[in-house]
This record gives C-alpha cells, sequence and structure tokens, in this order.
C-alpha cells in the first residue's frame, strides 16, 4: 500500500483528501505533519494516521512515507514541492501550484532528476462526468462546438481566510479561474490563442474578487465569469452546431448541484441525462495518483499541463491591465 504524508491540517485536506486516502483502496495515511504537533497528532488520531509530526521537514525525511499531499497556502506551493521531491516523495500539491507559469519548469527538471510522480490536485479531470463531456464533444454529439459559457463564484469576505490575504496568494483567478480553463482545456483538447480580461480587485484585501473573461481558442470561444463576493453558482455550457451540453455542478458535484450533465439536441426537443451518483472525485484522484506513481498508465494531470494552464491565468491577468487581446 501506498503510504502517504500530508503537509499541514488545511481545510481542504480535513474535509476531502484525508477521507479520500482513507476510503481509497491503494492507498493509507501514514503520518500528518504541522507546525502545532497538537494539531498534528489531534488530526492523525481521527484519520488514523501512524504519525504525526512538528514540522514539514520531519515529515520529508521520514522513510514512513511514499508521497505527499501539500494543501499550504498557495505561495508556499512551488517551495514545498521541490523540497518534497528533492526528499524523493511522490507529490500531489493543491492547485494552483505556482502564481507563475515561469516557476514549473524548475520542478519539471526536478522531478526528473529524481524520478517522481508530481501532479496539481485537479480532481475535476478523474470525475467520469467530465470525460463524458470530453467523449461526447469528441465524438460530435454536439456537432461543431462554437461556444463555452461558464461561472464560479461564492462568498467570501473574512480577512483571516487565505483567499482574502494577497502575500498567500489569494483572489479569484488563481483560487477558481484555473477551472472553466482546465476543464475546457480537457474537454476539448485545445488551447486558447489569447484572453480579453475586465478585473477587479477589493479595495482592502487587493485581491481580485470579480472577473469577466473572453478566450479564443481559435476554433471556439470560452467566456466566463468569477466571483469570491457573489453568491453561490457554478455551471459550464458547451454550445455547438447540433445541441448543447450543460454541466450542473461542474467542480463540487454533489455540493452545488447532483452529479449530472444533460446533452441538447439541435431544436431543444431532447435531452439525455447523465448521471453519475455515488462518485468521489477526489478518491478517484488519490487512487489514479497512486497507480501512476507505482508505475502504471493512468492519466494523471502532468506539470506539462500544468504550465499551459497557468500560461492561461497569467495571459489573464496581464489582459486585465490593458484594453483589448493579450496573447497566451
Amino acid at each position: 500500500m501506498f503510504r502517504w504524508g500530508v503537509l499541514s491540517t488545511a481545510k481542504i485536506g480535513r474535509e476531502q483528501l484525508l477521507p479520500a486516502i482513507v476510503d481509497s483502496e491503494n492507498g493509507v495515511l501514514s503520518a500528518i505533519a504541522s507546525r502545532d504537533l497538537s494539531k498534528a497528532k489531534a488530526l492523525g488520531e481521527r484519520f488514523g494516521a501512524r504519525h504525526a509530526f512538528g514540522s514539514y521537514e520531519e515529515l520529508l525525511a521520514s522513510k514512513e512515507v511514499d508521497g505527499v499531499y501539500i494543501p499550504l497556502p498557495t505561495s508556499q506551493h512551488v517551495e514545498w514541492t521541490a523540497k518534497a521531491i528533492e526528499a524523493g516523495k511522490h507529490v500531489l500539491v493543491e492547485k494552483p501550484l505556482a502564481l507563475d507559469a515561469k516557476d514549473i519548469p524548475p520542478l519539471i527538471k526536478l522531478r526528473d532528476e529524481k524520478k517522481v510522480l508530481v501532479c496539481e490536485a485537479f480532481m475535476v479531470v478523474y470525475h467520469p462526468q467530465w470525460i463524458k463531456v470530453r467523449d461526447l464533444i469528441a465524438g460530435g454529439a454536439i456537432g461543431r462546438l462554437r461556444h463555452v459559457q461558464g461561472a464560479f463564484s461564492y462568498y467570501n469576505v473574512d480577512p483571516k481566510n487565505m483567499r482574502n490575504q494577497l502575500d498567500l496568494g489569494g483572489g479569484a483567478l488563481p483560487d477558481i479561474g484555473v477551472y472553466p480553463t482546465v476543464s475546457t482545456r480537457f474537454s476539448t483538447g485545445k488551447e486558447p490563442l489569447r484572453v480579453q480580461a475586465n478585473i477587479e480587485r477589493d479595495k482592502t484585501f487587493g485581491t481580485d474578487i470579480y472577473s469577466s473573461i473572453r478566450a479564443d481558442f481559435g476554433d471556439f470561444e470560452l467566456s466566463f465569469y468569477l466571483s469570491t463576493q457573489m453568491a453561490a453558482r457554478q455551471v459550464m455550457v458547451f454550445h455547438g452546431e447540433k445541441g448543447f451540453i450543460e454541466v450542473f455542478a461542474p467542480f463540487n458535484a454533489g455540493l452545488y448541484d447532483h452529479h449530472r450533465i444533460e446533452l441538447h439536441n439541435q431544436n431543444h426537443t431532447e435531452a439525455q441525462v447523465f448521471r453519475f451518483p455515488g462518485t468521489q472525485q477526489y478518491r478517484l484522484e488519490c487512487e489514479a495518483f497512486v497507480r501512476a506513481a507505482q508505475g502504471g498508465k493512468d492519466r494523471v494531470f502532468t506539470l506539462e499541463e500544468s504550465v499551459l494552464n497557468q500560461k492561461v491565468i497569467d495571459a489573464i491577468f496581464r489582459a486585465g491591465e490593458k484594453d483589448g487581446w493579450e496573447p497566451v
């Protein structure tokens, strides 16, 4: 069994990844580290981890850990991913991996030198609803794709939350802007050529709190909006000449809506509903990661793909500072 270590007791780990690891078929939770040892021990007892450490360095030095999950604040992802690779550990790091695409190639070089698996934790690419969307588009179910429309928003004005702290990598684009981009890229196999953006920042936090974005993929366009200070909503629609596909809870299926997508025909007289009840996308992510780390052929989200996705986010930020198109 693959022995997992987790750096920090962050909420995403407590609520999503630790339960997924514990429930997985090919991994066990071996260790948890926190700068507060009492927190590591308490979380370890809750999830059955055999080891607790009062520093991240101690966990990385442990022979009881094969790979680590890193849910630290965004601004620390690159640093601790590099340290984990240096320690010879496989790494699943929470998104976004970086705040600038140029910070990722050194990790690729290090990964290749140490011969470990390193992946950004985009759980959506393991969810069967997104695999179905990709297959429907590739199979011609909606004909020529012309437009993708998306939205992702929630309301959070807590100044103590890292999403509202600029120095920790907070903001809507790093936190949730990555999802419409990655899901469109995954579903279509295409890359955007240029982007336009309108970005609003919080006057107190300094973080981006609203964005309206247009991306030109050559054959089709993607338009979406994001906000960390609007009522919660998620949706993605892929509109083609012969029909359209609507994903009702594209990123947090089971929370915003059921695990389902709908395929509508051209004149809107028929619809097929595809449901995926009980799907645990975080568990699927963890199990695929372990199989790949152990030499399997599972498709995982590579660092090369992380570079491409981060380039889009970087271009959106640049576009927000000007009028007109910005090349990706």
